[in-house]
């Protein structure tokens, strides 16, 4: 009996049962490691963890960027060609709270100019290595709509391209203005066609 048993193990090795461990590299932390499935993403589920929270927060920095973009179009139009700008300015044009950019300032990680007492300037550029900014193109006005034949179903949201795809949300929001993808915005989620967003991610 003890034979068989072991003649069976031996098998099973040699029909490829036995357990594998495929060299990857973490996505959360970039450190190398063992897995046990070719789609395993993470060393371990504390990195999972983060990276689902990462996700979610850059999920919703992108969703209140559109909200400001869509309440301040025509301001933030004129504030991306300011070298200087006021920190009400730069709350609307990076989507960041005042009690940041006084931190921030207060940390002289970025500097202020105080023309009077209640007039402080800041060098947008030095926001721009901290931040990503909201731009409009002069191209935003003749962005295509999403064509009637599109249905909701053959649809992606935002988020949905950045999940599948692993691209950040600003990556994604970068990408459908530079091939100019065709998008709609139905409540609060903004949609572009699946067959479009497939092209452009698989072949790069």
């Amino acid at each position: 009996m003890w034979v068989l048993k072991r003649l069976l193990i031996i098998n099973s090795n040699k029909m490829g049962f036995s357990k594998l461990k495929i060299p990857k590299v973490c996505e959360q932390c970039h450190k190398p490691f063992e897995a046990k499935t070719i789609t395993t993403r993470f060393c371990s589920n504390s990195c999972a963890s983060k990276n689902g929270k990462e996700r979610k927060k850059q999920e919703k920095e992108l969703q209140e960027k559109e909200k400001i973009l869509e309440k301040y179009a025509d301001k933030i139009a004129i504030l991306q060609h300011r070298e200087f700008i006021s920190v009400s300015e730069a709350v609307v044009l990076f989507g960041i709270s005042k009690s940041t950019i006084h931190r921030l300032i207060k940390q002289k990680l970025i500097h202020s100019v105080n023309l009077s007492e209640r007039l402080t300037r800041i060098n947008k550029m030095e926001l721009e290595k901290l931040f990503s900014p909201i731009i409009i193109d002069k191209e935003d006005k003749q962005e295509k709509e999403l064509p009637k034949k599109y249905k909701k179903e053959d649809c992606y949201t935002l988020s949905q391209v950045s999940e599948k795809f692993g691209a950040n949300p600003s990556t994604v929001t970068s990408i459908i203005k530079k091939f100019n993808v065709p998008k709609e915005k139905i409540g609060k989620f903004v949609y572009v066609p699946k067959v479009e967003i497939d092209k452009i991610f698989i072949r790069q």
